[in-house]
């Protein structure tokens, strides 16, 4: 089973879901603001690729808090702000079988095999 996890009106979102219908690879949409996030996700994720890879730094959510907040971050920090805030999880992540992969990069999707 393939999960594209993400918020629904993201660009890059609709960009991989394009492409996931253009190469007919059959997945569901998770939508973070609608159905949320759990830890036990996040921990895995964490643990396969480092929470540094998943906490999007770069966008309006996280630079919006205050410097406290951002201050000496760890694993278990970046988890707590990205369940109390879900936008802050780089999009999208797709998890299809043992394949994890954090943001669209159409080079990526087929060299995982998603084009099959």
């Amino acid at each position: 089973m393939t999960i594209l996890y993400g918020i629904r009106n993201c660009d890059t979102m609709k960009k991989a879901w394009t492409w996931l219908d253009a190469h007919d690879v059959a997945y569901t949409v998770h939508d973070y603001k609608k159905m949320g996030i759990d830890r036990a996700t996040l921990e895995r994720w964490s643990d396969a690729l480092g929470w540094e890879v998943l906490l999007n730094r770069a966008g309006t959510t996280f630079r919006k808090l205050p410097d406290s907040a951002k201050a000496d971050l760890t694993r278990d920090t970046a988890i707590d702000l990205m369940i109390a805030q879900p936008p802050m999880i780089k999009r999208p992540v797709l998890e299809s079988g043992a394949t994890l992969l954090v943001g669209f990069r159409p080079e990526a999707y087929a060299a995982a095999g998603l084009n099959v």
